[in-house]
């Protein structure tokens, strides 16, 4: 099964020249991201669904292979019960339906307040999604990560219904000073939460988020390499989103991940000595 490797975005101030071509518009970036990387993360979803024209767009610019992974909007996971939020699910599915062929994960993010108390609701929801669809967990709050009877209850219930649990790592950016705008930002922002390694469904999905230095992140990802190559070999389909504090670098950790993985990253588009995009 393949290794879906992406980043949280297709379009940065900085990656132009880089990642991406110089004078594209930024409604053309997809198209030199997907040349790259074989799937995204669509955090753009958890504040409005994209429109019907938007979403064919995409599609046209990105090949077969290419995934989406949406989140779901904050009216699904950050408002009320999630098992009173059934349909707004359902409505959400619904609406991607021009890239429904393209979708990878739906990413479920719930809020450090969602905790144990709402673990029936959640199964509520998880049981009334179309099961042709992958769908993904984010838990925040931390009595899932105590190793307790809420965590056990937590990977139940996930492995019961075939859905998967992201996996967090966000120790880079934590484990140095706050020295720069993008790593303070970054920590007060990024959830630090411990690092629970488990698949409990068909395809893990590790989120990384490294250091901008890019030497200080080796330590970090190196270990991740055998457990993902593990997976890889039981004929799961692994997703791995790289970020660092502020993206600018993004490209490049994973691009270094990608090669000690064994599966290098085509030359980047921006690079390219014709890399001089359209400005007209």
């Amino acid at each position: 099964m393949p290794l879906y490797l992406g980043l949280s975005q297709w379009s940065h101030k900085d990656w132009p020249g880089n990642l991406l071509s110089r004078g594209l518009k930024s409604t053309d970036h997809l198209a030199d991201y997907a040349r790259v990387f074989n799937a995204v993360e669509g955090n753009t979803s958890f504040y409005g669904v994209p429109d019907t024209q938007s979403l064919s767009r995409w599609d046209a610019m990105t090949g077969d292979d290419f995934r989406f992974t949406f989140k779901f909007p904050a009216t699904v996971s950050h408002q009320g019960p999630p098992g009173d939020n059934i349909a707004p699910a359902l409505a959400f599915i619904e609406q991607l339906a021009p890239l429904h062929h393209k979708l990878g994960l739906l990413m479920l993010q719930l809020p450090a307040a969602c905790g144990p108390e709402q673990l029936d609701g959640l199964a509520q929801l998880l049981q009334a999604l179309p099961k042709r669809f992958e769908v993904a967990v984010e838990v925040r709050h931390p009595a899932f990560f105590a190793k307790g009877e809420a965590e056990r209850r937590l990977n139940r219930l996930l492995i019961e219904q075939h859905v998967n649990r992201i996996i967090m790592d966000s120790r880079p950016v934590f484990a140095v000073a706050p020295t720069t705008p993008a790593l303070a930002d970054a920590q007060q922002k990024k959830p630090r939460v411990p690092v629970h390694i488990i698949s409990t469904g068909s395809s893990p999905v590790v989120r990384f988020i490294g250091n901008p230095a890019l030497a200080a992140n080796t330590v970090f990802w190196q270990p991740w390499l055998p457990r993902l190559q593990g997976w890889l070999d039981e004929g799961k389909s692994v997703y791995l989103f790289v970020h660092t504090a502020d993206n600018s670098e993004a490209p490049a950790l994973a691009a270094t991940i990608a090669s000690a993985l064994n599966a290098p990253l085509p030359p980047f588009p921006g690079q390219r000595p014709d890399a001089q995009g359209s400005l007209f």
